[in-house]
């Protein structure tokens, strides 16, 4: 079965990619033509700060896996171009263990290596911890700065209210998120009540507030008829919160669970006979479809940049370099968004002709990209608060094979279909930031 699927992917990869007149070589091509075409000059290191043991080491390890390709296709093509020459990009992985006390200790030992990038994503909370200690870094060490990119962590605070010269985020943030959901649940006028699930704690928080907002602003007919907190990863029966959503009425769930809360919610449901939607941010992460099952289907709509349905020739394509280098089933998770931010510092690096911090961050200020991935998902980086604004899919899970099914996720037989497509310019939020630059 691990052969066939491998097969099929790598006569996918050739065939799309031979139809949009690329070399399938260079798309498969991964470490092994990054070694043999990348540039003399001396590395720029990467350091990718995250959970890769621990309770987060899958997850740490599908980013480092994306990551990765985004790296190995950059220095595929020759590396960054600075004033000296060419040099390929290095990623140096530094073990968080997912707490904020190991992630500050990894900051200081990338600072001690003189590594002027850092990359981190999965959690608002280091996300913030880090951005207060590079502030302090690059004030008290002004010869040694070091610029955070960050690819997942969705506080919109981030953005916002706390928002840094140093930061940028490459993810759309929860509010926008929530915009996104907002949408298709007001365009469903069968929904008149709406219940609200979330972990306790700070994200869980921020998407009850920013729901109540977007149902306000969008579907002020709505009600919302529970905004209830649980302990995270600590409910293993959720069939009373189930009883609860039953008694009230609600039409639809919006939560911004995730993991084993997020699975454990929908298939108690499903036990318990609730017909209702849940609106999710999370609902095709890494292992969710597969966990879900049968108790996702068409019931679990989801929020996110892209995915493997979105549809068109280069897309497609994308989808099977990264399944040219990735075959397994359980590597089938591809971030576009992370192989976009490493593109888009590449070409940073290359418009300044630096691989210095400040240089490389006013360069990305504004930057469109204009990469391969551009015809299927412009991007930029917002100058007023580094906010990359990009497009949103809003999506719903069904069976492979069902219309607009293609592609499963990680070979568990279910996928998304999309319910909307919104343009880059219709994501773009407002912000707050005062952005003090040096």
């Amino acid at each position: 079965m691990k052969a066939r699927m491998e097969a099929r992917w790598t006569r996918l990869a050739a065939a799309l990619l031979a139809a949009l007149g690329l070399s399938a070589a260079l798309a498969a091509a991964g470490a092994h033509a990054a070694s043999a075409q990348a540039p003399a000059g001396k590395p720029v290191q990467l350091a990718l700060i995250e959970g890769m043991s621990g309770p987060f080491a899958d997850a740490g390890a599908a980013v480092e896996r994306n990551l990765r390709f985004g790296v190995e296709r950059v220095n595929a093509r020759g590396g960054v171009t600075l004033a000296d020459g060419r040099h390929p990009l290095e990623l140096v992985v530094l073990d968080s263990k997912g707490s904020t006390e190991a992630a500050l200790m990894q900051l200081r030992a990338a600072a001690d290596r003189h590594i002027g990038f850092v990359l981190q994503g999965n959690s608002s909370a280091v996300a913030a911890a880090l951005v207060a200690a590079i502030d302090r870094q690059n004030a008290r060490e002004p010869e040694n700065r070091e610029l955070f990119l960050n690819y997942s962590a969705d506080d919109p605070a981030l953005t916002n209210a706390n928002c840094s010269f140093w930061h940028f985020r490459f993810d759309a943030h929860a509010g926008m998120r929530m915009d996104a959901l907002a949408d298709v649940i007001a365009a469903d006028k069968s929904v008149k009540k709406v219940w609200l699930l979330n972990q306790d704690y700070s994200f869980g928080h921020d998407v009850s507030t920013l729901a109540r907002a977007a149902l306000a602003k969008q579907r002020p007919d709505i009600a919302v008829v529970g905004d209830e907190f649980h302990p995270i990863g600590r409910v293993k029966d959720f069939a009373p919160y189930i009883a609860k959503i039953r008694a009230s009425g609600a039409d639809a769930v919006i939560t911004g669970n995730w993991g084993s809360d997020l699975t454990l919610l929908v298939k108690a449901a499903r036990e318990q006979g609730l017909d209702t939607r849940f609106y999710t941010f999370y609902g095709n992460s890494l292992g969710a479809p597969a966990a879900l099952g049968e108790a996702g289907v068409k019931r679990v709509i989801a929020v996110a940049d892209w995915h493997p349905n979105a549809g068109g020739a280069a897309s497609d394509a994308w989808y099977a370099a990264f399944r040219a280098r990735y075959p397994a089933a359980q590597d089938d998770y591809p971030v576009l968004r992370m192989e976009m931010m490493v593109e888009m510092l590449a070409q940073a690096m290359t418009k300044a002709g630096s691989a210095q911090p400040e240089a490389v961050a006013k360069a990305l200020e504004g930057m469109r990209f204009n990469g391969d991935a551009a015809g299927f998902h412009p991007m930029w980086m917002r100058a007023d608060d580094h906010q990359a604004i990009q497009p949103l899919y809003v999506m719903q899970m069904d069976k492979q094979g069902m219309p607009g099914v293609r592609y499963d996720n990680e070979g568990s037989g279910y996928g998304f279909r999309t319910v909307l497509a919104l343009p880059a310019e219709r994501t773009a939020p407002a912000t707050v930031c005062k952005m003090k630059r040096p």
